[in-house]
Order: structure tokens, then sequence, then C-alpha cells
């Protein structure tokens, strides 16, 4: 399935939504800029992802909080 993103207008993107099987991942696309840096290391030296599961507890401001955070960086370009 193909990622969702999401940004403001004119500046990019700050964030993307990933559906897979058993989980949806969070991507960040400035992540090492959040506090506290979400958990998961990408490829790329900034971004961060968290991976949500079925049946993991959601801490949903901490969430909230990055994603506040992110759409205030500067986005990557679309």
């Amino acid at each position: 399935m193909e990622p969702t993103f999401y940004g403001n207008e004119g500046d990019g993107w700050f964030a993307a939504f990933c559906c897979y099987p058993r989980y949806v991942q969070v991507q960040f696309f400035r992540g090492t800029s959040l506090e506290p840096v979400p958990p998961k290391a990408a490829k790329h030296d900034e971004v961060r992802y968290l991976d949500i599961h079925e049946d993991d507890k959601l801490d949903e401001d901490q969430l909230r909080s990055w994603i506040e955070q992110a759409s205030k960086l500067p986005g990557e370009p679309v």
C-alpha cells in the first residue's frame, strides 16, 4: 500500500503513515529533531519511525506531540 503523506502547503511533507499487514508505521522525516526522538531509526539519518501494532498501548499524547513538533519543522520537498 502507498504511504499517506502529511505536510503544510508550500513547505513539503513532515510525516507519512504506511499500513502494513501487521502494523501501521508513522514516519517522521525530521524525526531526530523531535523530543523525545521516536524509537526506531531509519536508513536516512534524520528519519525516525513509530511502529504501531494492534495490541500496543498507544501513548496518544506523545504521538500528538510528535505530530505537532514535526508540523513546525521544515518539510521534505514535494
